[in-house]
């Protein structure tokens, strides 16, 4: 059965992440006083964060994963890590663990115990930042995932299969990248083909669309070609969207969001970065 395979320290898995760093990440989502690409950099931090919590033993964090950060902008297609792991496409994390470009501290509320909640100070790990400048050379960031994930998988012929997450807010301004996405989830490991999420973001989010099937209208070409070019989700994947979000999704259900939200954003990270096979 596909998207079996047991992740452990031999036989690992991986995430890749392609984050839109263009002009127009800038633009904050409305009721609030965050830009998408401060979102979307935040909801990474703290999912590598999770992900080392997840990972740590007593005797340390287990290399359960590899992890890469790809960010398109006015640069290119680049890693986008920064301090020590800077320029790495994959990193183990065990070694993400070691090496946050810095820690903020951050202020969160929790509950009091009485009903109410109290603002409390956590330690909040760096490893990439928010950038913004530029147009959105999503293709470009699309062949070099297929560069990235080729490589992983001649090194890791059985794993369970990759997951890349795709998070963006405009068209592609050098080409189509269809073809690019195709030849991404094409790829496979003995396990299953690699797992394509696309996620568009939207500071209006009046109308967010998210894991439809082909029955559903999409209001133009642009999310046709982010629909057509992600998954259909895993069973695996529609179990935490049905049992954890309440979602009610058709068999065809793709790994594509419309007009997400800050909330939205968060969702689609958390139903994508949760296999269900990691040896404990």
């Amino acid at each position: 059965m596909a998207y079996s395979a047991e992740i452990s320290r031999t036989h690992p898995s991986c995430f890749l992440f392609l984050i839109d760093q263009s002009g127009s990440m800038s633009d904050v989502f409305s009721k609030t006083n965050t830009s998408k690409s401060a979102a979307v950099a935040d909801a990474i931090n703290r999912m590598l964060q999770q992900l080392v919590i997840k990972c740590a033993k007593s005797e340390g964090v287990r290399d359960y994963y590899h992890v890469g950060v790809i960010g398109y902008g006015n640069g290119g297609a680049k890693p986008a890590f920064l301090g020590a792991i800077a320029g790495q496409n994959l990193v183990p994390i065990s070694l993400i663990a070691k090496t946050p470009a810095r820690v903020e501290q951050r202020t969160k509320k929790v509950s009091d115990g009485a009903g109410g909640l109290i603002e409390t100070t956590v330690k909040f790990p760096i490893w990439f930042d928010a950038v913004n400048e530029g147009g959105t050379p999503m293709k470009e960031a699309f062949t070099t995932a297929n560069d990235i994930i080729r490589n992983w998988l001649g090194q890791h012929p059985d794993c369970f299969p990759p997951v890349v997450m795709n998070f963006t807010d405009g068209e592609s301004t050098d080409g189509d990248p269809l073809d690019e996405m195709r030849n991404l989830t094409s790829k496979a490991s003995s396990d299953g083909n690699v797992i394509l999420f696309n996620v568009h973001a939207s500071v209006r989010s009046s109308n967010i669309i998210s894991f439809c099937g082909a029955e559903t209208t999409l209001p133009d070409q642009y999310a046709e070609l982010l629909f057509n070019g992600a998954s259909i989700l895993p069973d695996f994947m529609k179990k935490v969207a049905k049992e954890e979000y309440q979602y009610s999704l058709p068999g065809d259900a793709k790994a594509f969001v419309l007009n997400g939200d800050i909330e939205m954003i968060v969702t689609a990270i958390e139903i994508g970065t949760r296999p269900a096979n990691l040896l404990r």
